[in-house]
């Protein structure tokens, strides 16, 4: 698996609008200018990416002055997974070993071929990694980073 250009800004546009928000308060909005500008990521491939997510169900908008995008839940409930499989598609290497999109390989022997058992496992271990890692359970690590960063 290789992460696109549309996931790796996909993720930090979604890490970005974790990090606005807060615990029990609403949820932030942050307007595409604003994003591609700090993320320095395209405004026109960022609202593409943008609308993916909306339509995902895992981001809302509003229209007009003070308007922009949202998280439709708790950054604790939408995983790296649940982003890079929107945006990206199978996490798979390999299309034999996919869970989202199974496609038989052309080996003689599916179930004895080393390629297709070791591919598997590194399916397994990327999907272990991500769907396992919230959005805020990363705005927690950079945290930690920046504490201990500025500590005197």
């Amino acid at each position: 698996m290789r992460l696109s250009k549309r996931g790796e800004y996909g993720l930090r546009a979604m890490i970005m609008l974790a990090t606005q928000a807060e615990t029990g308060a609403p949820m932030p909005m942050l307007q595409i200018k604003d994003m591609s500008q700090r993320e320095k990521i395209p405004a026109k491939f960022l609202e593409q990416i943008l609308l993916t997510l909306k339509n995902a169900g895992m981001l809302h908008s509003k229209m007009g002055v003070g308007g922009g995008y949202y998280l439709s839940r708790a950054p604790e409930q939408i995983t790296l997974g649940q982003i890079v499989r929107a945006l990206d598609g199978p996490l798979a290497p390999v299309n034999c070993v996919s869970q989202m999109a199974y496609e038989p390989c052309g080996c003689p022997d599916e179930a004895t071929c080393g390629l297709r058992m070791v591919m598997g496992d590194v399916r397994n271990a990327i999907s272990n990694v991500l769907d396992r890692t919230s959005l805020a359970e990363v705005t927690s690590r950079v945290d930690a980073v920046k504490t201990s960063i500025n500590k005197p």
